[in-house]
C-alpha cells in the first residue's frame, strides 16, 4: 500500500529542523568594491572527521508523482547541494525516530536554491526534477562508514502541491 505525501514549497523555518535553505535572499555584505552581495555563513557545515569536499553530481531527473522507499544518512558530516542549473529539485527527508527514519516530509527547491543537509538527517536521493541533474556537492571526505540507508516497509508517493 503506498502512502502519498504533499511537497511543500521550502522555506527555511520549516526546513530548519533538517538543515539550511541556500539561497541569496536576506542579510548580506558588500564585497568586490560594493559590486557583490556577500550572503554570508549560509550554511551549518559539519563534519566529524574527514574533511569538507566539493564533489560533482550528475543525477537521472525524475518526475512528480515520484515513488520511493529508500532513504538514508550521514552520521559524520552534513551534505549540501548546489544546484548547477536554475531548475528547482524535489528534497525528502525524514525526522529520527529510535535511529530510524519517521514518516517522510517532501519539499519543492525554487529555481536557484540549494540546501545543506544536517549530520545525520535522514534524507531520500538525490531528485531533480529537470535534466541536466548537475549538482555541486559539499561534503565529507574521509576514511570510515559514512553512509546508513533504510527502506521503508511501503513506499511512499509525493505528489505535487495542490
Amino acid at each position: 500500500m503506498t502512502r502519498t505525501i504533499e511537497a511543500e514549497p521550502i522555506i527555511a523555518h520549516t526546513f530548519a529542523a533538517f538543515g539550511d535553505v541556500l539561497d541569496a535572499t536576506g542579510d548580506f555584505r558588500l564585497i568586490n568594491d560594493g559590486l557583490c552581495h556577500r550572503h554570508h555563513d549560509r550554511a551549518r557545515l559539519d563534519f566529524g572527521s574527514g574533511r569538507a569536499g566539493i564533489s560533482i553530481f550528475d543525477a537521472v531527473p525524475r518526475a512528480l508523482p515520484y515513488d520511493f522507499d529508500l532513504v538514508e544518512r550521514h552520521p559524520e558530516g552534513s551534505q549540501a547541494f548546489l544546484p548547477m542549473t536554475e531548475h528547482p529539485f524535489l528534497v525528502i527527508v525524514a525526522p529520527d525516530a529510535g535511529g530510524r527514519p519517521g514518516s517522510p516530509r517532501a519539499f519543492l527547491t525554487a529555481p536557484g536554491q540549494g540546501i545543506n543537509l544536517l549530520r545525520g538527517t535522514w534524507h531520500g536521493v538525490l531528485t531533480p526534477l529537470a535534466a541536466p541533474g548537475r549538482f555541486a556537492v559539499v561534503d565529507r571526505i574521509g576514511d570510515g562508514p559514512n553512509l546508513e540507508e533504510f527502506r521503508y516497509p511501503a513506499p511512499w508517493q509525493v505528489i505535487g502541491p495542490a
